[in-house]
């Protein structure tokens, strides 16, 4: 692993500095690194380190850790489940997750304290120089952000324990996270008005820690027995441990002074008989966090400049699900920034929000009118209660909240899909509709 000390001995200016070795910014490493080009990698924390996380692999994020070389290491550090097990409103219903001519059929539940050392020293055993405990503190060199877009920077200054020194490079990829320091000085703003979520995770051991499912309970309450507009998890990790946790989904600050803490208590309480849970299996405190998604985040593109991953906001609003999409904006953001190395001309960094908005701008806007809906507990309930009892409709949701619908046939989900894209923009006026008798938030009738 290369020190600090090293790279200040030999300056380098090199063709990609990524800033934050998560998901994001480790794929970024890999795509770029295993073409050839030279990468610094810069992560303020030392591998392995904690991260606030569900842990759970869907197979999107599978695919891509296939894609890496990675598999045989999550075998050995994880655990293989076969699908979701959802719970609401006095129903339950076990789940596999649906065939896809891509994506495998299972997921993986795996620690990020030892997930996320792993793609980051595939990427350096490619060449990438990575920087353990070594943070960027500020932008090298900014230039003015043009209009619409974020600013530029000749790389970034660089701390470590003993030393700081310049990290100088033709681009610069920001994966730092959501509350990423150098993303604000670059411009990113928060779309205040789409999704926010909240969420909280604690370890406890338990019996059941090496179930094949995980488990989603579509219904939790707070300590008055009101629902909230979330969701709470418990994920077997195989190693005689549970990740339990509370999502709370919101826009228009739906959760605003809900206590989280005591939201996750009241959670564990309520699961405790069945796992196990209690002072003496609990492995330490929850900690968490916030996450701004459905691409909330932006501008995300500057002359050199882009920002992936949660640092772009582009956590899941269906499912909370970040993993996958930071591994998948970092492939994406490696593959257009080596296409503009190859032809030496910057502007076709333009290439990333047009391959963002081809990936994701209708399924995120489909994403964010349900987080609308389901802010309404009304709408909540009703939704949950029926579904739960009408399993093909569950499966076929299943399969458009964790983004595997199929492009090679069109089934019920896709054309589901379809159906609430075309409503994406008039679900919001509908929800107040049902709740208000037939009277839009507005006041006006609207057609039922």
């Amino acid at each position: 692993m290369t020190s600090l000390r090293e790279v200040v001995a030999t300056p380098t200016i090199y063709d990609v500095a990524i800033v934050g070795a998560g998901p994001s910014g480790s794929a970024c490493a890999y795509w770029l690194a295993e073409a050839g080009w030279s990468v610094c990698l810069i992560e303020k924390k030392h591998f392995p380190r904690e991260k606030t996380c569900g842990d759970g692999l869907t197979p999107r994020s599978v695919y891509q850790l296939q894609a890496m070389g990675l598999e045989d290491l999550l075998k050995a550090h994880g655990h293989k489940f076969h699908g979701l097990r959802a719970f609401g409103f006095g129903a339950s219903l076990e789940m596999n997750w649906p065939d896809h001519p891509i994506f495998p059929g299972y997921g993986y539940t795996i620690t990020r304290f030892n997930l996320d050392g792993l793609v980051a020293e595939r990427a350096e055993s490619l060449g990438a120089t990575l920087l353990n405990g070594v943070e960027a503190v500020a932008l090298l060199e900014p230039t003015d952000a043009p209009d619409g877009s974020l600013k530029g920077a000749a790389g970034v200054l660089v701390k470590g324990e003993d030393d700081v020194a310049e990290i100088r490079a033709r681009y610069l990829v920001v994966g730092d996270g959501q509350n990423s320091r150098l993303g604000r000085e670059l411009g990113t703003v928060r779309n205040k008005s789409w999704p926010m979520g909240m969420a909280l995770r604690g370890y406890y051991t338990s019996d059941r820690h090496d179930e094949p499912w995980i488990d989603s309970h579509l219904d939790i309450r707070d300590p008055k027995g009101e629902v909230v507009p979330g969701y709470g998890w418990i994920f077997p990790l195989g190693d005689g441990r549970v990740n339990v946790g509370v999502g709370l989904l919101s826009t228009g600050g739906a959760w605003k002074g809900v206590n989280t803490t005591k939201l996750q208590e009241y959670f564990v309480s309520q699961t405790a008989d069945a796992w196990g849970l209690n002072d003496q299996s609990c492995c330490g405190p929850a900690t968490g966090g916030r996450l701004p998604m459905g691409l909330a985040l932006g501008p995300r593109r500057g002359p050199n400049t882009l920002t992936i991953g949660d640092a772009a906001g582009t956590v899941n609003p269906f499912n909370g699900e970040g993993i996958a999409y930071g591994y998948e904006t970092g492939r994406i953001a490696a593959a257009v920034v080596a296409e503009t190395l190859l032809a030496d001309d910057p502007s076709l960094l333009g290439l990333y929000d047009e391959r963002l908005e081809s990936a994701y701008g209708d399924y995120f806007k489909v994403a964010r009118a349900f987080v609308r809906i389901i802010s309404e507990p009304k709408i909540l309930s009703a939704c949950v209660g029926v579904g739960l009892r009408v399993e093909p409709l569950m499966n076929e949701l299943l399969a458009i909240m964790a983004n595997l619908m199929r492009n090679d046939k069109k089934g019920p989900a896709e054309i589901g899909y379809r159906a609430l894209l075309r409503l994406a923009d008039v679900i919001p006026e509908r929800a107040y509709a049902m709740l208000l008798g037939g009277q839009s938030a507005k006041g006006d009738i609207l057609p039922m």
